[in-house]
């Protein structure tokens, strides 16, 4: 049996520990703040309960297989998760709409109602291409390790099967997202869709490969899910399974650095000098002096008066030209004081502290990313404004505070292509015996993709370096 100490306790995090666990180790997570789960956090007033990051799963696979290896119960004996039908509105700012089912068959035949003949065959074309990048992709960018630099080139290329149109060379040819969107996808509010989607994950559409449109393909492909109760929900039953499983958290305990003996990691010294010996560590925290980087996003939370009405979209995306709002109004009554109220989650992509050119410190900020993000769902008919009986936005800065990410950046997953330039830090750290996890790790940010980072590190450690993942 080993000692192995966890740096954090996020998803990430705690995904290792319970499987590490399970594997007869003896585990001790150490956390800079008061609880867990990292980003996925909830705030409460009032009677009022609102997720303040991510607000929906995408691929829960990876979330019941950590349940069925690390123990009897299945996640479902823990979390109700309801697949979320109709999967998404989109509202776009010419004032046209369509609303998609959660039901593959019936995607194609709303576009075309909605946005006219022949937009269906486009999404489905384009979304067959993604499917087509996700087949080359998917087990060595999510179910494999990245341990040696040397592989990185197998990534450099975009394996997105870009179609040629007479002569142009394919790298003479804008590949982004948003290049292909726009030329394959041939309408406007169709390429918004797409790229839409992508900057739900972090990514900027204007330099993502095209190839990132595998996110839309999986999730259109494995469904958009709730866990009653709201995500909060998934991290406290993923922390009780760690308890289950022996794990030992230490909270209020920042870690400075891995401790080396012998020219391998041998344990964690904390800030206050505080030291934990290891025979392994696995780091799940942002590095320390690590510079921001990247985009986060700015969070509205509304306590809305009044009942939700009737056949409202659990989940909706504003497109307004300029930026995607993405609207969040769950059926949960476990979530407001009585049947006469709602919430709702307003959020988009925004500059991280310290690395663009907002300031979340200087007055107004807040004021003017609040009035943006109202305005849009005003233009688009959700008539929220006069609902609304108090708000509390969550800036970049509030992010960064929570999960100790400079910044605020909420990264993106690992994508192939641009000259590996959307690959996350190996899983692998510069010592023998240490190891990454979490969204800064392969295979880089979103739930699904972060819960990976803790099996393929627990992986590593239970099966040695040479271990390529599960089959």
């Amino acid at each position: 049996m080993a000692r192995i100490v966890v740096v954090g306790a996020g998803m990430g995090a705690m995904a290792a520990a319970a499987r590490l666990a399970t594997a007869g180790h003896r585990v001790t997570v150490v956390e800079r703040g008061d609880t867990h789960g990292g980003a996925l956090g909830r705030h409460e007033r009032d009677g009022f309960a609102f997720d303040t990051g991510p607000g929906l799963l995408h691929f829960p696979a990876v979330w019941r297989d950590l349940f069925i290896k690390t123990g009897r119960e299945e996640l479902a004996d823990r979390v109700a998760l309801t697949q979320v039908d109709p999967a998404v509105e989109h509202r776009f700012h010419d004032g046209s709409a369509v609303l998609l089912p959660a039901a593959l068959g019936g995607v194609r035949q709303a576009l075309d109602a909605a946005l006219g003949a022949g937009s269906g065959d486009r999404w489905a074309g384009l979304l067959g291409r993604a499917r087509r990048t996700w087949e080359a992709t998917r087990r060595p960018l999510l179910e494999e390790p990245l341990t040696d630099p040397r592989r990185l080139a197998a990534f450099a290329d975009d394996p997105y099967p870009v179609p040629r149109r007479g002569l142009l060379p394919r790298r003479d040819r804008d590949t982004t997202l948003a290049g292909v969107a726009r030329r394959e996808l041939r309408d406007p509010r169709l390429a918004a869709m797409l790229t839409g989607i992508v900057q739900d994950y972090g990514c900027d559409p204007a330099t993502a490969p095209a190839g990132a449109a595998v996110l839309a393909y999986a999730e259109q492909t494995f469904g958009t899910w709730y866990p009653a109760g709201g995500m909060r929900a998934l991290a406290d039953a993923v922390y009780r399974r760690c308890l289950d499983r022996g794990v030992e958290f230490v909270f209020g305990a920042p870690a400075a650095r891995i401790l080396a003996a012998d020219g391998r990691a041998a344990g964690v010294e904390l800030d206050d000098g505080t030291r934990y010996p290891a025979d392994s560590v696995v780091w799940a925290a942002p590095g320390v002096g690590q510079p921001p980087s990247g985009a986060s996003r700015f969070t509205l939370l509304l306590a809305l008066r009044g009942a939700r009405p009737a056949g409202t979209p659990h989940r909706t995306l504003v497109h307004t030209g300029e930026l995607t709002v993405s609207v969040l109004r769950p059926d949960d009554p476990s979530l407001v004081p009585g049947p006469g109220h709602e919430t709702a989650v307003l959020s988009a992509r925004a500059p991280a502290q310290g690395a663009g050119p907002v300031d979340w410190t200087a007055p107004g900020a807040v004021r003017e990313f609040t009035e943006r993000l109202l305005t849009a769902a005003d233009a688009a008919g959700l008539g929220l404004r006069p609902r609304i009986l108090w708000h509390e936005a969550r800036t970049p800065l509030d992010v960064e505070r929570r999960t100790g990410v400079p910044g605020g950046t909420i990264p993106p997953p690992a994508l192939a292509g641009r000259s590996a330039a959307f690959l996350s830090t190996p899983n692998t750290g510069r010592l023998p015996g240490a190891y990454r996890a979490g969204s800064l790790a392969h295979p880089g940010g979103g739930l699904a993709h972060t819960g990976m980072s803790g099996a393929l590190a627990a992986g590593l450690i239970t099966e040695g370096p040479h271990w390529r993942g599960s089959s």
